[in-house]
C-alpha cells in the first residue's frame, strides 16, 4: 500500500464522526482503538482499496493500493481537495455560524471515494434517517454489487423485495444506472456549468427531488456552494425554521454554503459539543 501521512490540517473528531455515521455495512470496515483512535477501510469497484487510520493524536494516515489516483479518491474521502480557510474567513463572523466556524476551523466537506455508490446511498436515505439509511444501503450492498452495471439490469420489484424500500425508490435506483449507463458522469466537477446541467439531469430521474440532487452536488460532484433548506437535521439545528426560512440565513453563507451545512450536521448531530 501507497501511505500518505496527511499534511494539511485536519479536524479529526469531525471526520471520525462523518465516517462513522456514514459506515455502510459490509462495505465499509471500521475499528476503534482503546485509546480512542479508528481505522477506516473500503474498497472501491476497481479493487482499489481505501484505508485512513484516524489517530487520538496527530494527523490522518491514507494508505491506498491505487498509487496517485487511489490517493487522490483517498484524499476526497477526507475533504482534502478543498481548503476551508476561505470559508472559515467569511464564516467566522456570521453571528448564526460564528461561533461554530470559529471553535472549529479545520472541519472539512467529505466526499465520496464511489460516487455512484453515494448518490445511491443518498436515495436509499430519502425520507428516513442516517441509520436507516445505512441499513438499506447494507442490504443492497449484500444483495447485489453496487454497480450501475450490476442494477441496471435488474427489476425495479426485485429490488425492492431484496433492499425492503418503497417500489419508487426501487424504480429511481433502476433508472439511476441506467442514466450512468448512458453517459450520467458524477465524478467531481470543477465547472459549475457541467455541475449545473448534471444537476439537472438528476432531477428529471423519477424520484429524485432538489434534495437528493443537492447532496449529491455537494459530495460527488464537490460543489462547494450546496444548501439543503428542506433537511431536517440543519432546520433543527437552526432551531427549527422552515425550509425557506433555512434558505434565507443560507444566503449570506454562499459561496461557501456546503461547508455550511457540514459545520451544522457537526454541531447538531455528528460529533456535539
Amino acid at each position: 500500500m501507497v501511505e500518505q501521512v496527511v499534511r494539511e490540517p485536519v479536524d479529526v473528531p469531525a471526520l471520525r464522526a462523518w465516517l462513522v455515521a456514514h459506515a455502510v455495512p459490509g462495505v465499509d470496515e471500521v475499528d476503534t482503538g482503546a485509546d480512542g483512535s479508528s481505522t477506516h477501510r473500503r474498497a472501491l469497484p476497481d479493487g482499489t482499496r481505501l484505508e485512513v487510520h484516524l489517530p487520538a493524536d496527530g494527523p490522518p494516515v491514507l494508505r491506498t493500493t491505487g498509487g496517485a489516483s487511489g490517493t487522490q479518491v483517498g484524499r476526497r474521502w477526507l475533504g482534502l481537495d478543498h481548503d476551508p480557510a476561505p470559508g472559515v474567513a467569511v464564516l467566522a463572523d456570521d453571528p448564526v455560524l460564528g461561533p461554530l466556524v470559529r471553535s472549529r476551523p479545520l472541519v472539512r466537506v467529505p466526499g465520496a471515494p464511489d460516487p455512484f455508490e453515494a448518490v445511491v446511498n443518498v436515495v436509499l436515505g430519502q425520507h428516513v434517517s442516517l441509520a436507516a439509511g445505512r441499513v438499506f444501503a447494507g442490504r443492497l450492498a449484500a444483495a447485489h454489487p453496487v454497480t450501475a452495471e450490476a442494477l441496471a439490469g435488474l427489476a425495479p420489484d426485485a429490488l425492492r423485495v431484496a433492499v425492503g424500500v418503497t417500489g419508487a425508490r426501487a424504480v429511481t435506483l433502476v433508472a439511476l444506472a441506467r442514466a450512468v449507463l448512458d453517459g450520467l458522469d458524477l465524478a467531481p466537477q470543477p465547472d459549475p456549468d457541467a455541475r449545473a446541467a448534471t444537476r439537472a439531469a438528476l432531477l428529471a430521474l423519477p424520484g429524485v427531488g432538489p434534495w437528493t440532487a443537492d447532496l449529491a452536488a455537494m459530495r460527488c460532484l464537490r460543489d462547494p456552494d450546496v444548501f439543503l433548506p428542506g433537511d431536517l437535521v440543519l432546520r433543527k439545528a437552526l432551531g427549527g425554521v422552515t425550509a425557506r426560512e433555512a434558505a434565507g440565513l443560507a444566503e449570506a453563507w454562499a459561496p461557501h454554503r456546503s461547508l455550511a451545512v457540514v459545520h451544522l450536521w457537526t454541531h447538531h448531530a455528528l460529533d456535539p459539543r
